[in-house]
């Protein structure tokens, strides 16, 4: 499955922050030695050379946004409420297993309910979509909040992800 994550990286030009970007998400493929593949690949909005991920798949995108810009805003505001949408569906269905379901059933994992757990206490993968430039997922509010806060010169960088 493909979807669109983003990092969030300190930069001073456009090209600074793509390239931190990549960083961030060659960590996240395993591509970096000191780091467990999260998703099996990735593909950054500035390659023109894919037909299955990338622009091909999700139209175009900004390749970097300085966050306090209009382009900014929009891409940081569709990895939040990305975040925020998937937590609440897998809470959700945490929430339904642990009425609906016996402890046999959980153990089991009858409607993908231990899936569900693990998705919720997840933090990395296809269930986070921002991440800081230490290619660690950003799980609430007041962490990203913080982030906002204390960097002078924050950029978002897409990149479609496959997992």
């Amino acid at each position: 499955m493909h979807m669109v994550i983003y990092s969030l990286v300190e930069a001073s030009t456009h090209d600074d922050a793509l390239a931190t970007g990549k960083t961030v998400f060659d960590r996240l493929v395993g591509a970096d030695p000191h780091a467990g593949a999260v998703f099996d690949y990735y593909v950054c909005f500035d390659e023109e050379d894919t037909s299955v991920a990338g622009k091909a798949r999700w139209g175009e995108l900004p390749t970097a946004a300085p966050v306090d810009s209009k382009d900014g805003q929009e891409l940081l505001e569709k990895g939040w409420e990305a975040t925020k949408e998937e937590f609440e569906r897998n809470l959700d269905r945490v929430k339904d297993a642990i009425e609906e379901l016996s402890d046999e059933e959980i153990m089991r994992d009858e409607d993908l309910a231990r899936h569900a757990f693990h998705q919720v206490g997840a933090y990395d993968g296809p269930s986070v979509f921002l991440y800081t430039q230490h290619a660690s997922g950003i799980r609430h509010r007041e962490q990203l909040d913080r982030i906002l806060e204390e960097s002078e010169d924050l950029w978002i960088v897409p990149a479609d992800v496959h997992f």
